[in-house]
């Protein structure tokens, strides 16, 4: 089978349509763990294992239209389940499982309120964790060891084959949820419509061909590690490189030895992760590999950050990245996924903006580089085909463009809608208004921050990403770990700036230094100055589900400890 493009996109109906499960000896995965020989799945192998679980899902009883949760963490069977699911008719959802960086009480609370609200079916996880989770929820839960004994049990048995379920079109075919620190609340629901359009207008936005190879650490519990880096591959009969994402945070440089030896062309990653590799890995753990053979690191999922794509090209010249490679989306789960995407062959484009404008009156003011207010703004990229975006203002009104407002999408790769939420609803006037405040500007789209992130500061508009970006270029802090929020001041009458940041060092004089160096380098680098710094220790920090910094809960963290001293 050809590749899913808009030209073929007539041909196929739903994802079970999908090449990697239509068999051969091509390779469909190579699965890659540390200190441990390499997995290769055929298309035969990845075939016969999704079956083996659809027939065991069956056999628990999952029928077509039934919800499960995949709570694995991230591994080959988490794979198969889901597929298997798909084959049933299921409506499989991937979750994080618990780990020490997620707060156990929340995670269960959490997971106990979707089962309810969504009407869970049945919670595949481990068989280690399957017995505790299993005393919060109001729902199944079957450990590996539980499919594994139904596949057995049906192997002596030598009952009928499962049958597979023929859907259509506009059937819910997965759902991706949002994060939460309260639970993962909002069930994005997918048709296999929606799906398939949005990979075919991706795959012609940046040229995949059967040539390339994805490698990828994401998590498959969010919707850049879900589509770019686990669906897209095996719908296209792409080769995926997969690793954990454990794994790749204790060791980055597996990243690059994976393309090495791979051959890889495609890899999607958050903006801390150029931060984090080009800091974390050392010299000699990249001596003697070659990126040469990439075509696109595509940044995504956060706001994007000139200094970082710097930062990566310096550190890594000397393995052949070039700046065109690095490319950048802006995507949601609501839209599946891409809703822009910088073209190919072409540098992200780079708008240099006046702060203070921004700031003060929610325009983005073109200015020379030299300006002393200048800042850089990186472009996302135009919509992919068949997405329209725009801004508008709280009124819901078109702004024009370099005027801030929030950035509303309209695609025929759209949600259905929140699974089982008709309190919430999603579309107004037939867009969808995503919360991110950002601009277009000649026809590209640029993000600043969260609408409801944003700190009023004696007037000015700070959106404290930019914040946090500063913060993490300060030395001893540790990278990626900052948030930033306004606390409201009575006495001064505005928000003022709080910083909690995670630091490495206990040492109270090296805390003194690294406090004052935040002050310093914000004040130097914005046109805010930060009325709190508190520092602390690793693990301090909230997280969201999905892995994110939960800025409203390490703010509330942050009050209720002040109110304690």
């Amino acid at each position: 089978m050809g590749l899913l493009n808009l030209a073929r996109r007539a041909q196929f109906s739903t994802l079970l349509d999908a090449a990697a499960l239509h068999g051969g000896d091509e390779t469909a995965i190579v699965y890659l763990e540390t200190e441990q020989k390499p997995i290769v799945v055929t298309r035969d192998d990845f075939r016969a294992a999704v079956e083996q679980h659809a027939a065991a899902l069956s056999g628990l009883g999952i029928q077509p239209g039934d919800l499960v949760v995949i709570a694995h963490t991230q591994n080959l069977e988490s794979i198969y389940a889901f597929w298997g699911a798909l084959l049933v008719g299921a409506i499989p959802s991937m979750f994080p499982t618990l780990t020490e960086k997620l707060d156990a009480e929340i995670y269960m609370r959490g997971m106990a309120e979707l089962a309810r609200l969504s009407d869970v079916k049945a919670i595949l996880t481990t068989d280690d964790f399957a017995p505790r989770l299993a005393m919060h929820v109001p729902c199944a839960v079957y450990g590996s060891g539980d499919l594994n004994r139904q596949d057995t049990r049906q192997e002596e048995n030598k009952p009928q084959r499962h049958r597979e379920h023929k859907g259509n079109a506009e059937e819910i075919a997965f759902l991706q949820h949002s994060s939460g620190t309260t639970g993962l609340q909002k069930g994005v629901a997918l048709s296999h419509r929606a799906v398939l359009n949005q990979l075919a207008s991706y795959a012609d936005a940046i040229q995949l061909s059967q040539d390339d190879v994805i490698v990828s650490w994401l998590p498959l519990y969010h919707d850049m590690g879900l589509i770019a880096g686990f669906l897209m591959p095996l719908i296209q009969g792409v080769p995926l490189v997969l690793m954990s994402p454990f794994d790749w945070v204790q060791h980055p440089a597996m990243l690059f030895r994976a393309i090495h030896d791979y051959k890889g062309t495609l890899c999607w990653l958050p903006n801390f992760a150029y931060n984090h590799c080009a800091r974390r890995i050392r010299q000699r753990d990249t001596e003697g590999l070659s990126a040469a053979s990439m075509r696109l690191f595509i940044n995504c999922s956060e706001p994007v950050h000139h200094e970082s794509h710097q930062l990566f090209l310096e550190r890594f010249d000397g393995l052949g990245i070039r700046p065109e490679m690095l490319s950048v989306s802006y995507a949601m789960a609501e839209n599946t996924f891409a809703v822009t995407q910088t073209p190919i062959g072409e540098n992200a484009r780079l708008d240099v903006i006046d702060r203070l404008e921004l700031e003060n009156k929610r325009e983005a003011v073109v200015v020379e580089a030299d300006h002393p207010n200048a800042q850089i703004r990186v472009s996302c990229g135009p919509p992919i085909r068949n997405v329209s975006v725009k801004a508008v203002d709280a009124d819901g009104h078109d702004l024009p463009e370099r005027h801030v407002g929030e950035i509303a999408v309209q695609s025929d790769c759209m949600l259905t809608e929140y699974y089982k939420r008709p309190d919430l609803r999603p579309f107004h006037n037939g867009w969808y208004l995503t919360g991110d405040r950002g601009y277009i500007a000649d026809g590209e789209v640029y993000i600043v921050g969260r609408s409801k992130d944003l700190i009023i500061n004696a007037g000015k508009n700070v959106f404290p990403q930019d914040i946090e970006a500063i913060v993490n270029t300060v030395s001893g802090v540790h990278a990626g770990r900052a948030v930033v929020f306004g606390v409201p001041d009575a006495k001064e009458g505005t928000e003022l700036i709080a910083v909690v940041a995670e630091v490495h060092s206990e040492d109270a004089d090296e805390r003194k230094r690294i406090g004052g160096d935040i002050r310093q380098a914000v004040a130097r680098s914005s046109t805010v100055t930060v009325s709190y710094v508190h520092l602390v220790g690793e693990k301090w920090l909230i997280k969201t589900s999905s892995g994110k910094i939960a800025r409203a809960a390490n703010r509330e963290k942050w009050l209720a400890e002040r109110e304690m001293q």
